[in-house]
């Protein structure tokens, strides 16, 4: 054969040869298919494979899109041959791409204008793709590529907010005719804004600072509770320094939860990506769980443990705690109401009573968890009390009483809401005594313990004047439920040992309650010596957890109200101990116990026993279950 045509043979076999092979295939890992579908500038710090795609399908990655930059942007906003849906989407990443290399390494709030105007460039092309293409939300509601979209919307949202939030405090700070409430502005924009339902506990507060949710990470929280939705997730942080200070008993939550919005007005995709308008949109989201926009009901983002957490972990509740029980400065000396929320006269209200030395942060998980449950935080509201619990029960018992009283009177002064009708009680430890005690009649039991002491009706008419308030009560009409937790309603003789006895002796009361009851102890002392010869003394909160104690032993026989309904979350610490013969390490199960009670849960725990994952369970079915029976 001749070489030159041998040669052509070659040549043209070789060139099919590598022609068929221009193809290949090799398998992905179900982690790597994951992160090819859902992998984006914000998971990964790599432009999506959609954004890229379409990048590469109208060419301009050898061009304008080859290294990133805002050419990139003007070139593929100006590109033919792809619809809406894949322009605005991959739009959206690119300005997000530039808005995050403006910020470089750091994710801090921007500060500039041009920074912040990228930031809304982002949020204005991710609206434009969500409700201005052919196709609705709804329709791609299992598409990750709007799941994506959304996300760069809400981040946007977050960036824009904060950025505008920060400048309305610089201005504020550095003249006296501005605040942080007025309207922001941004060069260029024409910026309303709509606040409509937000409330603060005082109306004239202005946050210090606004906080994104997703930035928090908490320890000692089981879980994050949110709702997955449209919008920033932020916390608002008050300036709560001065709430156990201030003349009222109540305070609201001083790290309220905000979930914001920014939108675009208009009425097509054109005016949508012109326009100059821009309204920034604030809302509860306990009060409201979605919104409707351009004809769609849109369900809104959440964060409802954020807040939580942050009010918890900046109290110093647990040294605060310790010094109110020790009698100290910088103590507590009267019971605060913290709401877990803005009052809301269509929820019922859950109010926890924590226990000896302890705090709110009792509560920690109890309160996180239900409000996590969407079924409940539908349906209640938490108040948690603070009191200090150095103070004897009868005094703590009556102090609470009238803080209950006088902060439903604040907010419902009719007692026509829900929110003054069917109030649970949850009380742990020696606030259960205290909760049993808020459900009960004393008749006149308690006032017998005065009776048996040796009295002149001028001593008595003096002893009645200070005590009677304090051991002659009702139930509360507005209690319908009540929840002990690990409660010694008949003592314990913990108190009464060694260790109790030293504990108490640690113990001390405010000058001012030793002075307002000087009178009484002085003639209760007229008849009657301790038994260690010792002077009289005003029992403080350890000494009536005593089984021996007079007062513990008399109200563990008052009868509670017939319309309440209660139950038992009892501790059982060692499992192989007979039940009647067992304790929590503190409290026997034979003073925890109560007949009659709707239901009776022993778990095995220490006395700590409210933070245990099935304790927690079955005060959300009582919860539950509460509601069934109601409605």
């Amino acid at each position: 054969m001749n070489p030159a045509r041998l040669f052509i043979i070659i040549l043209l076999f070789t060139t099919l040869s590598s022609g068929c092979a221009m193809v290949g295939v090799s398998s992905l890992t179900p982690g790597e298919y994951i992160a090819l579908k859902r992998g984006d500038l914000l998971t990964t710090g790599e432009l999506s494979a959609a954004t890229q795609e379409t990048i590469h399908v109208i060419g301009l990655d050898e061009g304008p899109c080859r290294e990133p930059s805002q050419n990139c942007v003007v070139a593929l906003a100006n590109a033919l041959g792809i619809d809406d849906e894949r322009r605005l989407s991959a739009l959206a990443e690119l300005w997000l791409q530039v808005a995050m290399s403006r910020a470089g390494a750091s994710s801090s709030t921007p500060r500039s204008e041009t920074d912040i105007n990228a930031w809304v460039e982002v949020a204005r092309h991710a609206y434009a793709y969500l409700f201005f293409t052919e196709r609705s939300p709804g329709e791609r509601a299992f598409e990750d590529r709007q799941i994506q979209v959304r996300d760069y919307y809400n981040y946007a949202v977050q960036q824009v907010i904060s950025g505008l939030f920060q400048q309305n405090i610089a201005a504020a700070e550095s003249s006296t005719s501005l605040s942080a409430y007025d309207t922001p502005t941004l060069t260029g924009w024409n910026i309303t804004t709509d606040i409509t339902g937000l409330h603060f506990a005082d109306e004239n507060d202005v946050p210090e600072e606004l906080i994104p949710a997703s930035s928090l990470v908490f320890s000692g929280l089981r879980s994050t509770y949110r709702r997955d939705g449209f919008g920033a997730e932020l916390v608002a942080v008050m300036d709560d320094s001065l709430a156990l200070h201030r003349a009222r008993v109540y305070s609201e939550m001083p790290f309220p939860a905000l979930t914001a919005l920014l939108h675009f007005p208009g009425e097509d995709l054109a005016h949508v990506l012109s326009t100059q308008a821009l309204e920034v949109i604030v809302r509860d989201p306990y009060q409201d769980a979605s919104i409707e926009l351009h004809g769609h009901e849109i369900p809104l983002a959440a964060n409802f443990t954020a807040g939580y957490g942050l009010w918890l972990a900046n109290s110093d509740f647990a040294r605060q705690a310790l010094r109110s029980l020790r009698g100290q400065r910088q103590g507590i000396n009267r019971p605060h109401i913290y709401m877990m929320q803005p009052f809301d006269p269509e929820r019922r209200v859950i109010l926890m009573l924590h226990g000896l030395g302890s705090s709110p942060e009792a509560w920690v998980n109890v309160a996180n968890e239900v409000l996590g449950d969407e079924t409940l935080r539908q349906n209640f509201q938490i108040w948690q009390v603070y009191y200090p619990t150095n103070m004897p029960l009868a005094l703590n018992h009556a102090r609470i009483r009238s803080t209950v009283a006088e902060t439903l009177q604040q907010f419902d002064p009719t007692s026509e809401t829900l929110a003054s009708q069917g109030i649970v009680l949850i009380g742990h430890s020696m606030g259960g005594v205290l909760a049993r005690l808020m459900v009960s009649s004393s008749g006149d039991s308690l006032w017998k313990l005065v009776e048996s002491h040796d009295l002149s009706q001028e001593q008595l008419t003096l002893v009645q004047e200070h005590l009677d308030p304090l051991l002659h009560f009702e139930p509360l009409p507005e209690v319908h439920r009540a929840i002990f937790i690990a409660a010694p309603h008949r003592g314990t003789p913990v108190a009464g040992h060694r260790l109790g006895r030293a504990m108490a002796r640690l113990v001390r009361l405010p000058l001012t309650l030793l002075e307002e009851f000087d009178d009484v102890i002085k003639t209760l002392a007229n008849t009657e010596r301790q038994s260690d010869g010792g002077r009289l003394r005003l029992p403080n909160s350890i000494d009536n957890l005593s089984e021996s104690d007079p007062f513990v032993r008399a109200i563990s026989n008052l009868p509670i109200s017939p319309q309440v309904q209660y139950h038992s979350i009892i501790a059982q610490r060692n499992a192989n101990t007979l039940l009647i013969a067992s304790d929590d390490g503190l409290v026997p199960y034979t003073s925890a116990h109560l007949a009659g009670a709707s239901s009776e849960k022993v778990l095995i725990s220490g006395h700590s026993v409210q933070e245990n994952a099935q304790a927690i369970l079955e005060i959300r079915r009582i919860l539950h279950e509460d509601l069934a029976n109601t409605y």
